[in-house]
């Protein structure tokens, strides 16, 4: 949604659900974004290059596994078990972090 042009981001995780949640559909089609063309993807589905950056949200030991120039590890909760409204507070914050860097990076 950010960047666009001048990143390229990946998304992956540690323990993938195999599917994106249903709750981040619904909460990103509230900005306009449509997360139904996104997978559920693992650190193992993701080019094996050395990033820019690598962003971490609490995937322990598998997240070294990823080669970065410059890492940040964001302290945000897992939303998938919060209420939408508590969900949404989470994708906000997401948000906020993403576009802060963002801005960092330019």
């Amino acid at each position: 949604m950010h960047g666009v042009g001048a990143i390229e981001p990946y998304s992956a995780g540690s323990k993938p659900a195999g599917q994106v949640h249903p709750k981040a559909i619904k909460a990103m089609r509230e900005l306009g974004y449509d997360l139904n063309r996104h997978s559920s993807k693992s650190l193992f589905d993701i080019p094996a290059i050395e990033y820019d950056v690598a962003v971490t949200m609490g995937c322990g030991d598998a997240c070294p596994n990823v080669r970065a120039m410059q890492r940040e590890d964001w302290t945000i909760p897992d939303p998938k078990a919060l209420q939408t409204e508590e969900f949404r507070k989470v994708r906000d914050q997401i948000e906020q972090q993403v576009r802060e860097l963002l801005a960092r990076l330019a």
